[in-house]
């Protein structure tokens, strides 16, 4: 007879194992210890064969007898359940090694460390804040342009237009990285083009007027804040390099003696060399007395850190500047590069490189930290004689002989 709920919720163990059939082939299992399991017998290539479908209640007769029916249809089509299963089993163990998140975290392990540490913590953290409690699970080689699609508008609906688009971008280096490594065979994110609204970058602020910059440098030498962000006030455009760079300044990049800085340019991860004028080497000899025994050249309230990346903004701020509309610390290097080029002559190339920007020469060099340095000690000393001229309010006659 076909069983019933009734007859599995009142059956009781025995000391032996208890079967009780239902028909087809179906059974329930019944343990000396209680457990009660559905099983499915039957005969695949003349052999006996034993399927398991669960236990009861969380399977129940009616789920029970559906797997049953299942896999009697495969039977009736010369399909073994048992090795259906096991090939299910498979395909979704491939599926999860071969999810977006598995390779995405693949390929980061594998490019991250030829980053700068806060480029890589943004990835990352975009990618499991924005990316993966959506896609992290689905097989990457089924992602379809739509589906990515989606994603990228939810970040765009709280007005983070810029995070979507690097977003995308991240992700079609995920695809591609995958198309490579054979788990999938394109990059949906090409579909996207032109799908996300357009983000309007703003030039960092900047003074490129003489006597703005006459101004601005004589409101740091009155600056009456801590003695490390002074220093850093006064470095900042005089190097004119990154302001990351600058704050995370390490001693042991510098020779004082050879007047040089040397450092990993944390966009291109390529050497940088920063000829040092003299008024900047001096500036460093007073910072060593107070921060030479320390690893970073200017250590933040944490003696073991940097200072805070927004240090040098909240000291323009201090002394009067907009930091959106006036200066900002990124804006040493628009005025370096005006002034250098408009007042006092020196030719772009030489400013570009020691901006370590990317200017390819003759042999397709992008980059080489030693390429014009001769020009460049002479115009680094040059624009700190500069500086100091126009913070002492003389009046200031370019000097060209340098541009031949």
């Amino acid at each position: 007879m076909a069983l019933t709920d009734t007859t599995i919720r009142n059956a009781k163990p025995g000391d032996k194992p208890l079967k009780l059939f239902d028909g087809g082939g179906l059974f329930l299992l019944i343990a000396p210890t209680g457990g009660k399991l559905w099983r499915l017998k039957y005969r695949f290539d003349g052999k006996e064969k034993l399927l398991a479908l669960g236990a009861y209640p969380d399977v129940s007769l009616k789920k029970a007898r559906e797997h049953r029916d299942e896999a009697r249809k495969l039977l009736a089509d010369g399909v073994d359940p048992g090795a259906n299963r096991k090939a299910q089993k498979a395909a979704k163990r491939a599926s999860a090694a071969d999810s977006f998140e598995v390779i995405a975290r693949e390929w980061f392990a594998r490019f991250a460390p030829t980053w700068a540490e806060t480029h890589s913590s943004k990835v990352i953290q975009r990618l499991e804040k924005d990316v993966f409690p959506w896609l992290g699970s689905r097989p990457i080689a089924e992602i379809t342009a739509p589906e990515l699609l989606t994603i990228l508008r939810r970040i765009e609906d709280r007005g983070a237009l810029d995070t979507a688009l690097r977003a995308k971008q991240n992700c079609g280096q995920i695809f591609r990285y995958a198309v490579a490594t054979g788990r999938a065979e394109r990059d949906p994110s090409g579909d996207l083009r032109g799908a996300l609204a357009p983000v309007t970058h703003q030039n960092f602020a900047a003074l490129t007027d003489p006597k703005d910059v006459a101004e601005l440098l004589r409101a740091i030498e009155a600056f009456r804040g801590t003695f490390i962000v002074k220093c850093a006030l006064q470095l900042a455009p005089m190097l004119f390099v990154r302001p990351g760079e600058l704050r995370t300044a390490e001693w042991t990049a510098f020779d004082l003696d050879k007047a040089e800085w040397r450092y990993l340019v944390t966009k291109t991860r390529t050497e940088h060399l920063v000829p040092l004028p003299s008024q900047a080497v001096a500036i460093l000899r007073e910072l060593h007395a107070l921060t030479g025994q320390r690893h970073n050249v200017f250590p933040g309230r944490d003696q073991r850190k940097p200072m805070s990346g927004a240090a040098v903004n909240a000291a323009l701020r201090r002394m009067g500047y907009d930091t959106k509309t006036e200066i900002t610390g990124h804006g040493f290097r628009a005025m370096a590069r005006t002034i250098l080029h408009e007042e006092l002559h020196f030719k772009p190339e030489v400013i570009e490189h020691q901006l370590a920007h990317k200017v390819p020469d003759a042999l397709g060099t992008a980059y080489n930290r030693t390429r014009f340095l001769n020009e460049r000690r002479i115009m680094m000393q040059q624009w700190a004689d500069y500086l100091d001229r126009l913070r002492a309010g003389a009046q200031i006659v370019p000097i060209g002989l340098h541009t031949n």
